[in-house]
């Protein structure tokens, strides 16, 4: 049986790992694309030299071309400025929006029909450019944000109590930025809520660096962004449609009426699995939850209503 085929546009940090991850755990075929000479033809071939000691037979090949990514079940869109000090995620729109107009006109004519995640920031707003650019169905395009922020929320909780990670559940949704939700009354410890184990303060101390954490991490590298979380999180949801595992995943994705929302992109619960992003999930809402999700939505929404292509 031949190998699925994974294509990475932008092969920076994020793509780099990714390819790896990839490869080492034979999910595929990788491609690298970026625009510049020689970085994805030598990171490639480093990763490939690598792979006997894994024991992969997965090939990893670098590019130029977009012409190579032709066959593709997978695309992650990772190209982009990344963020600097002092730089929001919005701040990155008018650079990037221009790069994805590229990447979407290469995506319709050499793999119109693979299943896409886009991390470029600002994502909620990058993901959404990207769907309307290429015309492909909403449930082959969704963003990569909730499953980072939901990860992070559960790494500080699972840290502030003293427990496993994998023991720690959470939901994050709305935009990727600041406005973001981490969902308290969601978020358990093998299904006991947080709050049998922490205080309110304590709880708020958290959802506020879950909030910051991108940030956080963009003002100790100084020179760059996060890039191992955010490609363990795209890598998962690849996965989940490559192996039809219909993981629930926080992720953005295209709403139809859920959450009274209807057009746009935002974080919120789905289903991927061999269709894509095959549903998704209407939670019930507090109501300061619900507040400050639509407080997020019409952030999101005022951004992408900007947009000029």
């Amino acid at each position: 049986m031949a190998r699925k085929k994974i294509g990475l546009i932008g092969g920076g940090q994020i793509g780099g790992v990714i390819a790896q991850l990839a490869a080492t755990r034979e999910l595929g075929d990788v491609v690298i694309l970026d625009v510049t000479e020689g970085v994805p033809q030598g990171k490639a071939l480093d990763m490939w030299e690598g792979m006997p000691v894994f024991g992969s037979d997965a090939k990893i090949t670098g590019t130029n071309n977009y012409a190579d990514l032709k066959g593709c079940d997978a695309i992650v869109i990772t190209a982009g400025v990344p963020r600097k000090p002092g730089m929001s995620r919005d701040d990155l729109l008018n650079i990037n929006i221009g790069i994805m107009k590229n990447v979407a006109d290469n995506l319709k004519q050499h793999c119109p029909d693979a299943f896409v995640v886009v991390v470029s920031n600002p994502l909620d707003v990058m993901v959404y450019a990207c769907q309307k650019l290429t015309g492909f169905p909403a449930n082959k395009v969704c963003g990569m944000a909730g499953l980072l922020d939901s990860a992070r929320f559960r790494a500080f909780v699972a840290a502030e109590i003293g427990v496993s990670v994998e023991d720690v559940s959470a939901m994050v949704l709305g935009g990727h930025g600041d406005s973001m939700v981490p969902l308290v009354d969601y978020c358990t410890v093998n299904g006991i809520p947080i709050t049998k184990f922490l205080s309110a303060d304590t709880i708020k101390a958290i959802v506020d660096r879950t909030k910051q954490a991108g940030g956080e991490v963009v003002a100790l590298l100084k020179t760059g962004s996060a890039f191992v979380s955010p490609a363990v999180c795209a890598l998962e949801m690849v996965e989940s449609y490559l192996k039809d595992k219909k993981r629930l995943i926080a992720c953005a994705a295209k709403l139809n009426g859920e959450y009274g929302k209807e057009g746009y992109y935002i974080g919120v619960p789905t289903i991927i699995g061999a269709g894509g992003v095959e549903k998704i999930v209407d939670l019930e809402l507090n109501t300061a939850d619900k507040a400050l999700f639509d407080t997020s939505f019409g952030h999101v929404k005022e951004m992408i209503d900007g947009l000029k292509f």
